[in-house]
């Protein structure tokens, strides 16, 4: 597993409501079988809302989250790579924090 790898699984089993599981055959974090963040491309990819999802893609190399490399991203969901590492983490918890007020709707 890479060091990138193990940073991500290290923020996704830190937020407590939160299972392993799997998105597109990645590795990923849900809440009542909702995903909020996966690992693609050595990068962690958080679904966000308004303001983070706005200050996740003014992060150098930020990008939205295009699976299928097609022209066709999920536009809530921004793929933001290690060179940011420090910033997963409350990225992590707002797409947690997104998740759960869904959820509640």
């Amino acid at each position: 597993m890479s060091e990138e790898e193990i940073e991500f699984h290290k923020i996704g089993e830190s937020i407590q409501e939160a299972t392993r599981s799997q998105l597109f055959g990645k590795p990923c974090y849900k809440i009542d079988n909702k995903a909020f963040v996966c690992f693609y491309e050595d990068a962690m990819v958080f679904k966000l809302s308004l303001a983070t999802h706005a200050e996740a893609l003014k992060l150098q190399n930020s990008k939205l989250f295009d699976p299928s490399k097609k022209g066709r991203p999920m536009k809530e969901w921004v793929q933001v790579p290690y060179l940011h590492k420090k910033s997963w983490p409350q990225f992590a918890k707002s797409a947690a924090n997104y998740i759960s007020d869904l959820l509640k709707k």
